[in-house]
C-alpha cells in the first residue's frame, strides 16, 4: 500500500513538472476588442448575411472557433476574476463558441442565428456582473 502510494505521489509531481507554463499577454480588454467582439459579430451578422459558399462558412467557422477558444483565454491564472461566476459564464462562452462552430461545420444558418441570441445573453450575463457601469 505504502508502495502504492509513493508511486502515485511520484507520478502526480512528474506530470506537474511537465506542465507548460502559461503567460497571458493581453488583458482582458484586448481580449475582448481583438478577440470575443469580432468573433462574435461574425455569428451575429449570420441572420442578414448568411454565407453562400464554402469561403464564406469557412471563415464563420475559423470566428466561431476563435469564440470558444476565448471563453478559455478568459479562465487562465492572472484573468480569471473569481473561481465562481467568472469561471461559469467563460465555460459558457466556451460552450456557446462550440455549439457555433459544430452549426457552422453543419452549414445550419437557423442554428447559428438562436446560438447567436445564447451568446448575447452569456455576454450580457457577464457584462452585468463584471462591468457594472455600462
Amino acid at each position: 500500500m505504502r508502495a502504492l502510494i509513493v508511486f502515485f505521489l511520484l507520478l502526480s509531481s512528474a506530470a506537474m513538472a511537465e506542465a507548460p507554463t502559461v503567460k497571458p499577454v493581453g488583458s482582458i480588454l484586448q481580449i475582448m476588442q481583438g478577440i470575443v467582439v469580432p468573433a462574435s459579430n461574425a455569428i451575429f451578422r449570420i441572420p442578414n448575411e448568411a454565407p453562400k459558399n464554402d469561403k464564406e462558412w469557412a471563415a464563420v467557422q475559423s470566428n466561431a472557433l476563435v469564440l470558444a477558444e476565448s471563453g478559455n483565454l478568459l479562465m487562465l491564472p492572472g484573468r480569471a476574476k473569481d473561481d465562481g461566476e467568472w469561471m461559469k459564464d467563460s465555460r459558457n462562452l466556451v460552450d456557446a463558441g462550440a455549439a457555433a462552430f459544430k452549426a457552422a461545420n453543419a452549414k445550419d444558418a437557423d442554428a447559428l442565428t438562436e446560438i447567436g441570441d445564447q451568446i448575447l445573453t452569456t455576454c450580457s450575463t457577464c457584462h452585468q456582473k463584471y462591468e457594472p457601469h455600462r
